[in-house]
């Protein structure tokens, strides 16, 4: 890195590597540049003109998520003029649709809402835009409320560029916007494989879980980060947990493999936890019923069991059948307890095909 290869923010100058934006520097060094649209993972686009600073010598306000650092930049974050144009876009947000943070699923958890608080906006001078479009709720598991879509196109950006499944995008023109389907049909009817990756980027409450409505608010939840159970990739995901029952799973962002995405079983596949008919602890047949035992007393009559067999039958008259409904490490264990205790190679897996 070049000597001269730095930029001044906020009266300090900070080194940029080539290719790097004026946001991600910032980031980098702990200056928060407020974002709505911005997307980790996918192209900046300077929609919302939320992050706009002031770089002496430009003329207007630059969107620090779409530029590129340059050397000898000098930049503002928070000038006058920065404060007044973001509470201007931030008022002219809040009018755009029916944000009533009150009877909103996204209290709480609502980007729109933080910026308008910091930048104390307690009412917009311009007039509420009526809803041109009524609420999506066909399916069970996404609503979508296009009164409060800020069109920020945070969505379609994670449904194309992250998930790649390109179900969705921008539709019409002027007031009649609209982010939409082929054919602007119901996602019910359209080709989204309900992954909820545009749930989790919505920053407002456009997009939301359908199964989690009225069950809690943001602050009500414990966030308890797990692996999910239902193949071996080991997606890490948080359980949002209310008096003791899951009310709803969001992908773990930062966080190894699945940086925050999950697959439709593991965003809303979650209802089986609270099933009446799971079983709730081992059962061992006995006079042909089933009966509840302990943990410690089936383990005991498994090993009694399998030593027994492999006493009488050889190792290999034994076998063992792996899931992939748990995790990699876990079907190492399996394979390892096969061949190094029971001593067979008689292992096999459901996914092996």
């Amino acid at each position: 890195m070049g000597p001269s290869r730095k930029i001044a923010i906020n009266g300090r100058e900070f080194p940029f590597k080539p290719g790097e934006t004026i946001l991600q520097v910032a980031s980098r060094n702990g200056i928060d540049i407020p974002t709505l649209c911005y997307l980790k993972r996918a192209t900046p686009t300077g929609a919302c003109r939320i992050c706009l600073v002031e770089v002496e010598g430009a003329r207007n306000l630059i969107a620090s998520c779409s530029t590129p650092a340059a050397p000898g930049m000098v930049i503002s974050t928070e000038s006058e003029r920065v404060v007044r144009s973001r509470r201007l876009n931030i008022e002219l947000l809040l009018a755009s649709g029916h944000h009533y943070c009150v009877t909103c699923e996204a209290d709480g958890n609502c980007r729109l809402q933080d910026l308008a608080y910091k930048y104390h906006i307690d009412m917009s001078r311009f007039p509420e835009r009526p809803p041109r479009y009524p609420a999506e709720m066909e399916n069970e598991m996404i609503i979508r409320d296009f009164s409060r879509c800020v069109m920020c196109g945070r969505c379609v950006q994670a449904c194309n560029e992250v998930q790649v499944n390109q179900a969705i995008s921008y539709g019409y023109r002027g007031i009649d916007s609209k982010i939409v389907t082929v054919g602007d049909r119901p996602y019910i009817n359209s080709d989204c494989v309900f992954c909820g990756e545009c749930v989790q980027v919505c920053p407002v409450g456009a997009l939301i879980e359908k199964p989690s409505r009225f069950k809690a608010k943001a602050w009500e939840v414990e966030k308890v980060q797990t692996t999910c159970s239902y193949c071996g990739v080991g997606c890490q995901m948080f359980l949002h947990v209310k008096d003791n029952r899951v009310v709803k799973v969001t992908g773990v962002e930062d966080s190894a493999p699945n940086y925050g995405s999950l697959c439709v079983k593991g965003r809303f596949g979650y209802d089986f936890i609270h099933s009446p008919e799971r079983l709730k602890a081992p059962l061992i047949r006995e006079n042909g019923r089933f009966r509840e035992s302990s943990w410690g007393e089936a383990l005991d009559l498994v090993a009694e069991r399998l030593t027994r067999i492999k006493g009488e039958s050889g190792p290999d008259s034994i076998g063992i059948l792996s899931s992939a409904r748990i995790t990699n490490e876990e079907n190492y264990i399996a394979q390892k307890f096969a061949r190094a205790v029971v001593g067979t190679n008689n292992i096999d897996h459901c996914a092996r095909l």
